[in-house]
């Protein structure tokens, strides 16, 4: 499957090289590798005086090497420290008392401005008589934090104009570089700047810096919190006024990502820092796939970050439409699909049989074709119909328009290898894989990207007409396009893999063609040929979408700085909207004409203005999260290395992972056997005093629902009932999926939570 945005990830020397997810793998032999080791914090001996001192003395005991390969000392977010070892190394560690355990190094990739107006936020309404100076005032207490692959402080969308002094509490500062110097590059707005690289040496020849020569980490952190910038645009496409979701907000950037490969250890290294620096929000658009908590580093790291109150927003992935891809799926983090938004950008296909067929393109050049119609050649068959390089005789599509099958390799270099086969177009079309998805690029030469039914079409005259041809037209920007939102084909989808019980993803947000800051060093494809220069690209990707929702946490965050992470998180997911601007259910565009379903969309689609007043929110204590890790059987040391707490047990655990007091239901039936599933949730009054809440159920016709008590009273704020809903599977269900809700509602709110029902077949104990 090809990568949603031009970003692609690999590995290198300690680590797997991947150049995509189907691309071949080689693998760099190497004596040493980066090993994350948990050690028992709590017996350092009192002759030393720091755990660093301790780690390096106790590391240098057990191995050979006279260089010191201790990488980082993790003090916060995790206890212990990352090094390269040898294998012989890492069997000595495993052998010492102190040593809990030890897990191999990761890489995590990256998920690659109309959207404040899509989504309300030019008409707020915050509430309680605030008024907009008083707002803008208490959001430029909010620090984001985002961890990607560094950020451009030359961007007009780093500008401090206007704004007031730096929060004295803030901790963090600016690493000085060849190519960064703090004193210039760094000011009221853009905070913090640093790097983390000792996970990652050797994976690229960048200068070690805080400096972004990639793209995404100044996309992501402008969107989250970039400043306001008149007249941006992409050579002209989406022109307007440029804004993150939070602009008044401070942004730290923690560059963790080099050449597109960004390793676990570093990902632990940035939030140990951030948690110390005092961010409010950390937004990581990055992911992996690992199957546990306790070996995840972003998992690792969010828990301490909310323990302290920080939000932390996460991408779920860009490898749908197949089931159960999401990822950071751990329920102290809010994890983000992908939609698109009311704006597009749409170029027209004129077949010589006259038929004007519909796609998308951000092409700007000089249209050599004019209106001439030009021949129009699909070379079937192997690498030639997914445009891999050499795959095209120029022989053959010299002088004409290429027609390219979408995957296998990133689609602005299908667009490369037609050029360098002399070709001077490109129609893009879709697959089944990649359905009715339209993605933007800016092509380096005159293209279009058109649906699967479009392709289906193409593919389908040039077969048969003994000499197609065909003629673009490009239709610049238009807004106002519906159905909107639609969710992406690209977007993860649930069930979640690791633990069911919790639905993800979270929400969803703008994730399609997401208009924001770019660094002046690479041009719009990051194609190496592409010598254009832009201040502002239009990329896609659940990269977007996660930003779009951390600059709305933080906006939260300014609205109630006394709300825990878990409240603001059910907040934004209890007010976010099903429907869209047709007033339809959202449309799923892996498949045209099906409705998405909370496995894919979750709560909904992020709503600001609701989420700064959500009637009431589900809390949960740190007490419930070590619940709700016993629940998974895991060991209580590997519960420890993600609670970091001594005085804990599993004697009192959730006997259901789903009993966790989360926002959301996904219910698990077990065909002829588990048939009722029993849940209690707490929530607690955030609204008016004197509040009445009702229930209202919407449940498939195979599911009995019901709620005690109905009805919700609430005498003051901050009150806190509870509920219990039963859940109830008729005989016979086949196995499947069904959706419905349960929402509290009064004259004012409306507290809705997905459900999602899941009827499996009973695993068998079967003897050997």
């Amino acid at each position: 499957m090809e990568a949603v945005i031009i970003i692609l990830l690999s590995t290198i020397n300690i680590l797997l090289f991947l150049h995509s997810s189907t691309s071949t793998s080689a693998i760099l032999i190497s004596t040493k590798k980066t090993y994350i080791v948990h050690m028992k914090h709590h017996l350092k001996p009192p002759s030393f005086s720091t755990h660093h001192q301790w780690y390096k003395t106790h590391l240098q005991s057990l191995t050979s090497s006279t260089q010191n390969s201790l990488l980082y000392t993790y003090t916060t977010a995790y206890h212990g420290f990352a090094a390269s070892l040898d294998s012989h190394e890492v069997e000595l560690l495993r052998q010492s008392d102190f040593v809990v355990n030890i897990y191999e190094d990761t890489v995590y990739t990256p998920q690659t401005t109309r959207t404040p107006e899509f989504l309300g936020l030019d008409k707020l309404d915050f509430g309680a008589g605030r008024t907009l100076p008083e707002f803008n005032t208490a959001a430029q207490d909010v620090i984001i934090g985002v961890l990607d692959s560094g950020v451009w402080p030359e961007s007009e969308s780093f500008s401090d104009l206007g704004m007031s002094n730096v929060p004295s509490r803030w901790r963090g500062k600016c690493q000085s570089a060849p190519d960064f110097d703090p004193k210039v590059h760094c000011n009221k707005k853009l905070i913090g700047a640093l790097y983390f690289s000792e996970g990652c040496k050797g994976c690229s020849q960048e200068i070690q810096s805080p400096r972004d020569h990639d793209g995404h980490g100044t996309h992501t952190a402008s969107t989250a919190a970039g400043s306001i910038v008149a007249n941006a645009s992409l050579f002209g496409y989406a022109k307007g006024t440029a804004r993150g979701m939070a602009p008044q907000a401070r942004i730290a950037s923690y560059k963790v990502c080099w050449n597109e490969q960004c390793a676990g250890s570093d990902i632990l290294a940035a939030f140990d820092r951030a948690i110390m620096d005092g961010v409010d929000v950390l937004s990581v658009s990055l992911s992996n796939n690992e199957k546990t908590y306790y070996t995840d580093p972003i998992a690792l790291g969010a828990f301490t970050a909310m323990e302290k109150g920080i939000v932390v927003s996460c991408s779920a992935g860009n490898d749908g439409p197949v089931e159960s891809t999401v990822v950071n799926t751990a329920p102290w983090v809010i994890t983000v699909g992908a939609a698109t938004l009311d704006r597009d950008f749409p170029a027209t296909v004129t077949l010589g049989n006259g038929q004007n067929l519909q796609g998308v393109s951000l092409y700007s050049g000089k249209v050599e074709m004019g209106n001439k119609l030009l021949s129009l050649v699909y070379q079937q068959g192997g690498n030639s119909s997914l445009c891999f390089r050499g795959s095209l005789d120029p022989n053959i599509v010299g002088g004409k328009v290429v027609l390219c099958d979408r995957g296998g390799n990133d689609r602005v270099a299908k667009g490369l290898v037609v050029k360098e086969a002399n070709g001077v177009g490109m129609i893009l079309a879709n697959t089944p894989e990649t359905g009715e998805e339209l993605l933007a690029d800016s092509h380096i030469l005159p293209a279009v990207t058109v649906g699967r039914k479009v392709g289906d079409v193409i593919r389908e005259y040039v077969k048969t007409e003994n000499n197609p041809t065909v003629v673009f037209s490009f239709g610049g920007t238009v807004v106002k396009v519906k159905p909107s939102p639609v969710v992406v084909t690209f977007s993860s989808r649930g069930p979640n893999a690791i633990v069911p019980q919790i639905l993800k993803p979270d929400v969803i947000g703008p994730g399609v063609n997401i208009l924001a800051a770019w660094p002046r060093n690479i041009g719009p494809t990051s194609l190496n040929i592409d010598t254009r220069r832009t201040s502002f690209n239009i990329v896609s990707g659940t990269s977007m979408s996660c930003p779009h929702v951390s600059g709305v946490a933080a906006l939260v965050k300014a609205v109630h700085p006394e709300w825990s992470p878990s409240a603001i998180k059910s907040a934004i997911m209890t007010t976010a909207y099903t429907q869209d601007n047709t007033n339809s259910l959202f449309h799923d565009s892996a498949l045209y004409g099906t409705f998405s379903n909370p496995f894919v969309h979750g709560s909904g689609h992020v709503n600001p203005q609701k989420a700064f007043s959500p009637g009431l929110v589900y809390n949960i204590r740190i007490q419930d999260y070590i619940k709700f890790l016993c629940s998974l059987n895991y060991t209580i040391d590997e519960i420890q290395s993600i609670v970091k707490r001594l005085n804990f047990t599993c004697a009192i655990k959730f006997v259901d992972a789903g009993q966790i007091n989360y926002p959301s239901f996904s219910v698990l039936f077990e065909i002829n056997s588990k048939q009722v599933v029993r849940y209690t949730r707490e929530v607690t009054n955030v609204g008016a005093a004197s509040s009445v809440y009702e229930v209202a159920i919407d449940a498939p016709p195979s599911v009995t629902v019901t709620v005690k008590p109905t009805k919700l009273v609430f005498k003051k704020v901050g009150e806190k009932l509870h509920y219990t809903v039963t859940f109830v599977s008729k005989k016979d269900v086949k196995p499947g999926n069904a959706f419905g809700w349960i929402s509290w509602n009064n004259a004012k709110h409306e507290v809705r939570s997905p459900v999602a029902y899941s009827w499996m077949t009973p695993q068998l104990d079967l003897e050997t």
